[in-house]
């Protein structure tokens, strides 16, 4: 779990103010936000989050290192797009609108269960745990488990 405190920054997540808690998040212990709404948790899932350990990637013809939802999201994009490859190969539907699937299926996350993203200690809110929690969702996936799950 990524957190350097507040002069290095630390991986988001929390509870909506706005959105509320979708129904496939109703069997999930998500805390109320600090201002006590009970709305839509959030990530659903994690990635590296750390801007110096992230993932190797190439921008303008040089190598760098990059974090956060800015390539957590298109590696989510990229995992999805060869599972529906492998769908569609075998006459089966891509996935769709996945995440009550994801919420119905824990056991597809490498769980992460250290950290917190509370980033300069005074919220005392949003620890990583057993199960979904605030800063890392359900985990990390298991592309292998997640694409047996929608039948491939």
């Amino acid at each position: 779990m990524w957190n350097e405190g507040d002069p290095g920054g630390a991986g988001g997540g929390g509870v909506s103010n706005v959105f509320p808690r979708p129904s496939y998040q109703a069997s999930f212990k998500i805390p109320s936000s600090p201002k006590g709404t009970r709305g839509r948790g959030v990530p659903d899932v994690a990635g590296d989050a750390d801007p110096f350990t992230g993932y190797q990637v190439r921008v303008g013809g040089q190598n760098t290192v990059i974090g956060g939802t800015s390539v957590v999201a298109p590696l989510w994009a990229g995992l999805l797009a060869r599972i529906n490859e492998s769908l569609v190969s075998r006459g089966k539907s891509p996935v769709g609108f996945i995440n009550p699937l994801l919420y119905q299926s824990p056991m597809l996350f490498r769980d992460i269960v250290q950290g917190d993203n509370d980033i300069d200690g005074t919220l005392h809110k949003y620890k990583a745990g057993a199960g979904w929690d605030a800063c890392t969702g359900l985990g990390t996936p298991d592309g292998t488990k997640l694409l047996r799950a929608l039948g491939g």
